[in-house]
């Protein structure tokens, strides 16, 4: 990010770039939660004022804990991709800038909506709640996965000094039943959309960064967890 801020990309960035969402200015944000969550977590590596995107989180979380993209189309429950995207962002805040008491209580109710539901349940049923949610694909982009997800876990335990949360359990073992006999996880599917250079293989081929996210995950969690 040196390089980065010695170009001013960060002012650049905000001077000639706005979004198609009503042109609002870009370090603002704009109504998709996915889009402002990778835009704080990039304007906070970059050093951009985003106190805006960060407010804007802590007002737009929903009744049952989480986030949806969705709202603004009259949305009132939360998505699990909206969720950890939002909370991913949430986290790259507090562990940048120490956090507020408004993005701790942010952060806790988003995690609780995905522990209560095992990272993958319907809390209705107890259902997965989709067949992606052990798909796994890098790069993560946007979407959701139980990998992901355990991911994200892993840093805010890492960043808080507490143990995983045993209501991951079941998630943790789609994870590690997903592991192949020479330790490897297979590279599921490769996500639609303009991408401007490779940086993993195509799909069906055993994927070092999904190897690496996993490998980390169940190291993380088999050395914390009785």
């Amino acid at each position: 990010p040196a390089v980065l801020r010695e170009r001013r990309t960060a002012e650049l960035l905000a001077e000639h770039c706005r979004w198609e969402y009503e042109g609002l200015p870009y370090w603002g944000g704009e109504v998709d939660c996915c889009i402002n969550a990778w835009t704080l977590a990039n304007g906070l590596w970059l050093g951009a004022d985003v106190a805006g995107i960060v407010d804007w989180f802590c007002e737009h979380r929903l009744a049952d804990g989480g986030w949806n993209c969705a709202w603004v189309e009259g949305s009132t429950r939360s998505s699990f991709a909206s969720t950890l995207n939002s909370l991913t962002g949430l986290l790259a805040y507090d562990v940048a800038t120490g956090g507020t008491d408004a993005t701790h209580a942010a952060r806790h109710g988003g995690e609780e909506y995905l522990l209560r539901r095992g990272l993958f349940r319907r809390l209705s049923t107890g259902e997965p709640v989709a067949p992606w949610v052990d798909r796994f694909a890098y790069p993560f982009r946007a979407f959701y996965s139980v990998l992901a997800a355990a991911e994200y876990f892993r840093r805010a335990s890492v960043h808080a000094g507490t143990v995983p949360d045993r209501r991951m359990a079941d998630a943790i073992d789609l994870i590690r039943a997903a592991r192949q006999p020479d330790g490897a996880w297979i590279q599921a599917r490769r996500h639609p959309g303009r991408t401007w250079f490779e940086v993993d293989v195509p799909a069906g081929e055993p994927s070092p960064w999904l190897t690496l996210y996993g490998t980390r995950v169940l190291d993380w969690w088999d050395s914390s967890t009785p």
